[in-house]
């Protein structure tokens, strides 16, 4: 059924909507070409990339100074280029399948430390209602349920709530992120959540400030453990 799928409806390119070859998904040659995709050597918490230089893996200088809520946080590759345009354009201006073919794309992706089927729920970060009907869908959501289907983990769309509208966090510094995001989120459910290993599913990780304080009022709720996912990051 998927190959007449594939003959009527030719798969094409989520950047640049060239028809893909025999065994490609999501993107073409050239567009993959363009990622720059996180792999080893990077830090083993929070995920950041080093330059092939520095040839291991080792803790960065904030995971040493202080201990994340979060056990540890990875993504499939830089935010920038061809990954930056498709989000946007998943994002704000609604292109859903745009977002359920970068959601396969995440699951299939290998993870340096991280195993997706580990895990024994998935947890999207969730928007403020006022978020969501400006929107019309939830990022997060759309990425996690391929995610979930693609390795038969449980998804639990409620059990994480957002009760505070904030202000976008886009174009300010760490610190005011941390303040702006404090107390948005609250455990509808804890014993849903209580020693089971949470998988939280975002679009982007730019400081990390919404997944640690999602995976900081998870903690302390009773999971065992929070790791965070993402389909790109900011460095």
């Amino acid at each position: 059924m998927t190959d007449l799928a594939d003959l009527i409806f030719p798969p094409a390119c989520c950047s640049c909507g060239a028809l893909l070859g025999r065994g490609m998904t999501t993107f073409c040659g050239a567009c993959l070409s363009e990622i720059r995709f996180i792999r080893a050597p990077l830090c083993p918490v929070c995920g950041i990339p080093y330059p092939n230089e520095a040839e291991i893996n080792h803790r960065c200088a904030d995971c040493i100074r202080s201990k994340e809520s979060f056990s540890l946080a990875r993504a499939v590759g830089v935010y920038d280029s061809v990954l930056l345009e498709v989000i946007r354009r998943f994002k704000y201006r609604g292109r859903i399948n745009l977002g359920e073919a970068l959601g396969r794309f995440m699951a299939e992706f290998r993870y340096e430390g991280m195993k997706i089927e580990d895990y024994t729920l998935i947890v999207p970060v969730p928007l403020h209602r006022k978020r969501l009907k400006e929107r019309g869908f939830n990022q997060a959501v759309v990425l996690a349920r391929e995610i979930a289907r693609r390795h038969a983990v449980p998804l639990d769309l409620g059990v994480l709530k957002r009760k505070i509208y904030t202000e976008p966090q886009t174009g300010l510094g760490r610190d005011d992120r941390l303040r702006n995001i404090r107390g948005a989120f609250e455990v509808v459910r804890p014993e849903a959540v209580k020693e089971k290993k949470l998988l939280l599913i975002d679009d982007v990780y730019t400081t990390g400030s919404t997944v640690r304080e999602c995976a900081r009022v998870l903690g302390k709720c009773g999971a065992s453990e929070v790791a965070a996912l993402t389909l790109a990051r900011a460095v």
